[in-house]
């Protein structure tokens, strides 16, 4: 999620609780993992924007795996940060009912959706990049990163217990923000541009490749030659 400051692109971030098995007391963008009911194509008759197959296109997979990470993106907005980015939104009260039914794992968000009467507005998203762990690893991580536009007037509510703090950061130079590899690098390229246009301009024109790190001894390879050493844990700007 992004938004225009002083200073130009901010990101939201959400910091995690230390007690976290993954990304415990690090900074993160909202998301999560693809849910298998995100792919249902129902929510196909409440979708308007590009359509699954454009996704599919632009991301080099299946129609049904591009249906699945478009909604998920979706999804996960709405639960980890109270904001459901749709073309006409209802009002305040059922937004919600519709979290508080998503969390408590009684609704699909394709139900969500349709009890709302609303239409997902793909034209919102961009897609920006793509990461994977290094072969190295014992757990593997296959991530997709989107970019969207804070809606006007809207306002982030976290999820209390998965985030302790958050915060819009415009630059990754000079703050004491310790994250993973992915949402350094990833942030470091969106706040690089003067506004949000220009941030999602430059989304819909530059081409996904896969970034995948290498593990050389005690030190990462990014694939621009870029290096930073494990043995100082996550990335600290500076």
């Amino acid at each position: 999620m992004i938004r225009d400051g002083p200073a130009g692109v901010e990101v939201y971030l959400q910091r995690r609780p230390r007690a976290m098995h993954f990304a415990g007391g690090l900074w993160v963008f909202p998301g999560g993992r693809v849910d298998e009911a995100d792919a249902d194509p129902s929510i196909d008759r409440y979708w308007t924007g590009p359509r699954p197959a454009h996704w599919a296109a632009v991301m080099g997979v299946t129609e049904g795996l591009a249906r699945a990470h478009v909604v998920a993106a979706y999804r996960e907005t709405l639960e980890e940060s109270g904001i459901l980015l749709v073309s006409a939104g209802p009002d305040a009260g059922a937004v919600v009912d519709a979290r508080r039914a998503l969390l408590a794992d009684t609704h699909t968000f394709a139900e969500i959706v349709q009890e709302l009467g609303v239409e997902l507005d793909t034209s919102l998203l961009r897609y920006w990049a793509w990461w994977v762990t290094p072969d190295s690893e014992p757990r593997r991580y296959d991530t997709r990163f989107f970019l969207a536009r804070l809606p006007d007037r809207a306002v982030i509510t976290p999820h209390d217990d998965e985030v302790v703090e958050e915060a819009w950061a415009a630059s990754t130079e000079g703050d004491d923000l310790m994250m993973l590899p992915p949402t350094y690098y990833t942030m470091r390229d969106v706040v690089s541009h003067t506004s949000v246009t220009a941030a999602m301009a430059a989304a819909a024109d530059h081409a996904v490749t896969r970034v995948q790190p290498m593990v050389e001894g005690t030190q990462i390879l990014l694939p621009w030659d870029e290096r930073y050493d494990v043995r100082s844990g996550p990335v600290r700007p500076t």
